[in-house]
Parts: C-alpha cells; sequence; structure tokens
C-alpha cells in the first residue's frame, strides 16, 4: 500500500514539470491545442489558431478589432458598419443596410435596377429613377422624384385615392351625378348620391371641380356616413319599385367601390342597425395573390385576389361583401323571371347581399365567386341562388349565372360567375287555382251569407224573441256577414297594394268582432246563470266591447307594421312579419275565457238541476242556450286552426275545412237559432201563409199577435232568456 502512494506522488511531481501550453504525454511533455476546447476560448465571431504551447484569436471578416488577442485580455468581436464607416459605399442613389459581418445595397426610394432585383450585386449596377424607366408609372399623371421618393402628379379627372406613389386612376364623378335624375323618387336615396358625389369631387385636384363647399373625409368616416344613410333609407319600410332598387343597387357598389382605396387598414369591419359590411384592401408594387374570404354573421364571400384584380392592377386591390338586415322583408317579389316547380311560388329565405371587388370587368369571370347564406328560417324546401338583373325591364330576380352548389336546412353555398346583389330563394307550396276549392268557396259562402242574411232579418224584425241574447246574436251575424262578403269579393285583389291592405284591415276587424260577439254571449250565459238580477247586459257597453276592442286593437297593430296588411297573393295579414298574431292572439285569449265561462256555467247548472226544487223550464232554456253557444264557438275557433295552415305545404285539405266550415257558420246559425226556435218557425209560417193566401188577411192578425208576445217578452227581457 505504501508503495502504490509513494508511485502516485512521484507521478504527480513529474507532471508539474510541464510548462503552460503542454501537457503530459506517455511521460513527455506535448502541446496541448487550446482551440479544441469544448467552450470556444475566443468567443463568438472570432478565429482560434493553435501555436506550440499557445494560441492567438482574431475576429472574421465585418467584425472588430483587428488585432490579434487571447481571452485573457477580455476582447470580443464587435460588428463593423461598414454603412457608417464608408456613406458612399454603394454608389449613388442607393441605401446601404448593415448586416451582422457585412452589408446590402439597395436602391433607394424612387429609384429601382434595370434587372428588377432587389439588391445590387455586380459593381456596374445603377439605380435609376422609377420615372425614367416606367413611363407609366403614374398612369394618369406624371411622375416627380423627390427626398422620399417619387411622387405622381395626378392629372385633372385621375386620382390617387391620397397615395402620392399610387398609380393616378380614372375617377368619373359623373356616374353619381347621373343617378341622381333616377333617385329623385327618393330623398333618402338623393342624399346617398349627393354624399358620394360630393365625396368624389373632393379627390378631383381641379377646383372647378367642385359645386358647392364640404370636407374631406376618410375611408372610415365616409364608410359610416354611407351607413347611416342606408339605415335612414331602409328604417321605415322600404318599399320601392324594380327601377328604385336597381338604382339602389348601382349606388351601394359604386360608394363601396370609391370607399375601399381610402381604406387605412387592409380589413375594415362595420355594422349599424340595417347593415353589415367587410372590406380587404391590399396594396403594394405587384398584385396580390391567392384566395380570400370576407363574411358577416350570416353570408360568406370567397373569391381568388386575382379574380379581383383582373387584368389592369392598379397599385391596390378591393373586396367588399354588404349585408342588409331587413332589404329581403321589401324585395319578397319581383319573381317573373324565374322558373319554379308547378305550385309553388318564392320567398327570400336569407339577406340579401351586394359583393364588388375593384376590377371593373365583372360580367362574366373565368373563376366563380363562391357565396355561402344563412337561412333566415330552417327548412328542406328546395333553395335556389338569386341576383339582381337591372337589364330585366327595370330590374328583378335572375338565375343566370348562378347555381346551387348544395343546400341544406340551415344554409345554402351558391357559384355564381358575375358579381351583383344576391340572395337565396326558397319554393314554397301553392295551393295554386284549385277549381274544386273555388267552387266550394263561391258556393258555400254565398250559402253561407245567405242564411246570415236571413238570420239578421229574423233577429232584427221578429219583436217576440227580442232579448239581450239575441242582439248579441244580430251583431254576431252582421260581423260574419261583412267579413264573409269582404273575404268573398277581395282576398285575392292584390294588384292595388293600398286597397289590399284596407281589405285586409276589414278582414281584421270584422273576424275579431265577430269573435268579441261571441265572447259576450259567454260573459251572458255566465251571468244568466249566477246572477238573480239585472242579467242583462246595457247596450251601450255591448256595443263598446264588440266594436270598440277590435278597433283599437286593429289600430295598434296598423300603427306597428302598417305593411302587415296584405300579402303578394292574400288580402290578409302577413305571416312573416308576425303580424298575423294580432289576429290569433286575441282570439286565443276569447276562447281561453269562453271556456271559463262555460265550465262554470255548466257547473252551476249542474248544481241546480241537483236542488231540491229545480225550476227545470228555465233551467233547460239555459242549458240549450249553453250547448249552442259551445257548439258556434267549436265551428268558428276549429275553423281558424284549419285557416292558420291552410298556406303550408301538404295542406290542401286544410283548406278545404276552412272553406267548409266558413260555408257551416250561416247555416249553423240559421239551424239553431232560428229553425230550433218553435217562436221562430210558428212566425215564418204566419209570414208563408201571408204570402200564398193574402186574400185570408192574415197579416193584421200577425201584427196584433206580435205586439202581444212583444210586450209579453219584454217581462222577459231582463232574465235574457227566448223560448226555445
Amino acid at each position: 500500500m505504501i508503495k502504490v502512494l509513494s508511485f502516485a506522488l512521484m507521478e504527480k511531481i513529474l507532471a508539474k514539470t510541464c510548462p503552460l501550453g503542454f501537457i503530459k504525454s506517455k511521460k513527455l511533455c506535448v502541446d496541448e491545442n487550446e482551440c479544441e476546447f469544448e467552450n470556444p476560448i475566443c468567443g463568438e465571431n472570432a478565429v482560434c489558431s493553435n501555436t506550440n504551447g499557445s494560441y492567438y484569436c482574431e475576429c472574421k471578416e465585418g467584425f472588430e478589432p483587428k488585432d490579434r488577442f487571447k481571452q485573457e485580455n477580455g476582447t470580443t468581436c464587435r460588428d463593423r458598419d461598414e454603412c457608417k464607416d464608408d456613406p458612399g459605399l454603394c454608389g449613388k442613389n442607393t441605401t446601404c443596410h448593415n448586416t451582422p459581418g457585412s452589408f446590402n445595397c439597395t436602391c433607394a426610394a424612387g429609384f429601382r435596377l434595370k434587372s428588377g432585383k432587389i439588391y445590387l450585386t455586380e459593381l456596374n449596377d445603377l439605380c435609376e429613377s422609377v420615372c425614367i424607366l416606367d413611363k407609366l408609372n403614374c398612369g394618369g399623371g406624371h411622375c416627380q422624384n423627390g427626398n422620399n421618393g417619387h411622387e405622381c402628379k395626378c392629372n385633372p379627372g385621375f386620382t390617387n385615392y391620397g397615395h402620392k406613389t399610387m398609380k393616378c386612376t380614372e375617377l368619373n364623378c359623373d356616374t353619381f351625378m347621373n343617378k341622381s335624375k333616377t333617385s329623385q323618387v327618393s330623398s333618402k336615396l338623393t342624399k346617398i348620391v349627393s354624399l358620394m358625389s360630393n365625396s368624389c369631387l373632393v379627390l378631383i385636384p381641379s377646383e372647378s371641380a367642385r359645386k358647392e363647399p364640404y370636407e374631406q373625409f376618410d375611408g372610415e368616416r365616409l364608410l359610416e356616413k354611407l351607413l347611416n344613410a342606408l339605415d335612414d333609407l331602409l328604417h321605415d319600410g322600404f318599399q320601392p319599385d324594380n327601377n328604385m332598387v336597381s338604382v339602389l343597387f348601382d349606388i351601394v357598389e359604386s360608394a363601396l367601390t370609391l370607399i375601399g382605396p381610402f381604406l387605412k387598414n387592409t380589413q375594415t369591419q362595420r355594422s349599424s342597425k340595417k347593415t353589415e359590411v367587410e372590406l380587404l384592401v391590399k396594396r403594394g408594387s405587384s398584385q396580390p395573390e391567392g384566395p380570400f374570404m370576407i363574411s358577416t354573421n350570416t353570408t360568406r364571400f370567397s373569391s381568388h385576389w386575382d379574380t379581383a384584380t383582373g387584368n389592369n392592377y392598379l397599385g391596390f386591390t378591393t373586396a367588399a361583401l354588404l349585408s342588409y338586415k331587413s332589404l329581403e322583408k321589401s324585395l319578397n317579389r319581383f319573381f317573373g323571371y324565374i322558373e319554379g316547380p308547378e305550385n309553388k311560388h318564392f320567398n327570400i329565405n336569407s339577406r340579401v347581399v351586394t359583393a364588388i371587388v375593384s376590377n371593373k370587368e365583372t360580367g362574366h369571370l373565368e373563376k366563380p365567386v363562391i357565396l355561402t347564406f344563412s337561412h333566415l328560417r330552417p327548412t328542406n324546401e328546395n333553395h335556389t341562388c338569386v341576383f339582381w338583373d337591372p337589364s330585366l325591364q327595370g330590374g328583378a330576380w335572375s338565375t343566370r349565372g348562378c347555381t346551387t352548389m348544395n343546400s341544406s336546412d340551415v344554409q345554402t353555398v351558391c357559384s355564381c360567375n358575375h358579381l351583383s346583389s344576391f340572395a337565396v330563394l326558397m319554393a314554397l307550396y301553392d295551393i295554386g287555382d284549385v277549381y274544386e276549392l273555388r267552387l266550394i268557396t263561391w258556393v258555400g259562402l254565398s250559402l253561407s251569407l245567405a242564411c246570415l242574411l236571413i238570420c239578421i232579418a229574423t233577429f232584427y224584425f221578429v219583436h217576440s224573441i227580442q232579448s239581450t241574447r239575441n242582439t248579441i246574436h244580430l251583431h254576431l251575424c252582421i260581423s260574419l256577414f261583412i267579413a264573409y262578403f269582404v273575404f268573398l269579393v277581395g282576398i285575392t285583389r292584390t294588384d292595388n297594394k293600398v286597397g289590399c291592405s284596407i281589405i285586409a284591415g276589414m278582414l281584421h276587424y270584422f273576424f275579431l268582432a265577430a269573435f268579441c260577439w261571441m265572447c259576450l254571449e259567454g260573459v251572458q250565459l255566465f251571468r244568466m246563470v249566477v246572477l238573480v238580477f239585472n242579467t242583462t247586459l246595457r247596450p251601450v257597453y255591448m256595443i263598446a266591447a264588440g266594436y270598440g276592442v277590435p278597433a283599437v286593437i286593429v289600430a295598434v297593430s296598423a300603427a306597428v307594421s302598417a305593411k302587415g296588411y296584405g300579402t303578394e297573393r292574400y288580402c290578409w295579414l302577413n305571416f312573416e312579419d308576425g303580424i298575423i298574431w294580432s289576429f290569433y292572439g286575441p282570439v286565443c285569449v276569447i276562447i281561453i275565457v269562453n271556456v271559463f265561462f262555460f265550465l262554470i256555467t255548466i257547473w252551476k247548472l249542474a248544481e241546480k238541476f241537483s236542488s231540491l226544487n229545480p225550476d227545470l223550464d228555465n233551467l233547460q232554456k239555459i242549458k240549450t242556450f249553453t250547448i249552442t253557444a259551445i257548439a258556434q264557438l267549436c265551428v268558428l275557433g276549429i275553423m281558424w286552426v284549419f285557416g292558420c295552415f291552410q298556406f303550408d305545404k301538404g295542406t290542401l285539405a286544410m283548406s278545404y275545412i276552412f272553406t267548409i266550415l266558413s260555408s257551416l257558420q250561416g247555416v249553423l246559425m240559421v239551424i239553431m237559432h232560428c229553425w230550433l226556435s218553435k217562436q221562430v218557425r210558428d212566425e215564418y209560417a204566419k209570414f208563408l201563409s201571408f204570402i200564398c193566401a193574402p186574400q185570408k188577411r192574415k197579416y193584421s192578425e200577425f201584427s196584433s199577435n206580435q205586439t202581444s208576445k212583444s210586450q209579453a217578452s219584454r217581462s222577459v227581457q231582463h232574465t235574457g232568456k227566448s223560448n226555445i
């Protein structure tokens, strides 16, 4: 053990005998290569050179200091800024760019190489003015070199939209001025035209072109003003003819084309009460490439930048998509040029949108654009892609150049080879002009009108049956008679929009009045059973409830949505606007109230029948009244349940049931209130006897008998009963 330790100690002593820069190898001192250390001894951007027993460091080309050094000197290599050391290093009209260990040269602003390269690589490369190299660099203007590069001075009638280096393009403000004459029909359209025309004139250098003082707008502010003007136009319900629609879309397309180059950001999104819009702008010396997509909440517009640019790149390319939030309601017509399946009509089931690009040649695109529409109402009906074609006699919806790629219940994808304003139509079932149904309508309603007329004459002239209840029946028959008469002669008179709205309002009013009088009958029956004294209703209260309440409902409904009265096919309330609930809502309430009163009446009747001393004659009459009232309510209520669904797909049977039940109303009134009444039958018999045998002079007997019965009826009038 002692020998081993002694040997190790001797080795260590001998090792220490090698000088610095050498290491012991096989009992010999050899050179140590410091340049092969794991951590570079010279640091970054330096070159290590080994020597016998030592080393030295040198900085790489482009770094300093130039002198040799060692690690113990604390020296590091720093980048040498050649551009700063030699300002003329790259030559005339150039810009020097320093890089780590080197530099590169590019042409200064307003200059470029003939070769089109970005960097100067040869000694004889010269940067020349872009104004000399490209005489058409500024388009409709002349090129000037300045300290910050070239600048395009636009000629009168041309503009570069405030971007000094952009090519000058022709700006035809007459486009807006010509539209001002067409837009005179709408003051709000004129406002939009005036706004865009003045903004257009701002860009023209010639002061003489300006017709009135105005302020300079930037793109964002001008876009906001356009959307506000569209809100004003669409706010109160835009009801245009087809020429005005064509003018509106033309103005919006021209306005978006004008606004696009103004915008500072490459992507701009705005939303207002009635519109949504997104615009994209690409600027640069070379035209953009690749696909793009812009969207609103309900629509996507996909295309390619080369489609948006076209054959003439102006230094910028724009694309825009504007969606109208309620315009589909105003344009839910003009379908005359669309061929649809038999027995179907069309309805817009998407937002109407306007899509534009800066390319002016969009009449027939090589690459079609793709538009994806979300449906306003999920449905599995067939959907058709359409666009607004102003060439069709002032304007109409057309399918030319547009195809439906695929469609589900929530969205439709359209492919079109042109740009314009677009929408998606769904085909709805139309019962059409079915001869059998038309025959039933005319014959059935004519029969119902004749029966109602008999009821009105009976309730008015036969004094022996006059009571509060029969007064209610009289006004119920009057309301139904007027409603069915207007329905028969005017339900399809849609040619005159104002007249159609008036017809729809009359139907709304008189059908509501009929339900109100039925409600009064339920109230009267309730009072007859529950109250002992003063069971009659005062006429002024009945008139106020029977005719006043419907008048208030119709007035409020018309004030809220006047355009809801009248549709494209029928003079009735519009289902799409929800205005139909101003009829079905009160009807549902009345039916619920009547059911409540009838249940209480039946309950009270059952109690009185089971009492010790029931007035069987009186109770039997009230029971009969109640049964007839319930039957009457059921027929009229069920009729309107079928009426609600008769215009939907596959519901031709509903239309038959609705028409048949309408015909039964008058017949039901005659049977229940006239034919089943012995008093009325007796009066009919006397009247017929007088007509058939006038020589017997029974009319005087009829009159005297009627007078005595009239006096007797006054005593029963307070109980609200009639003898059946």
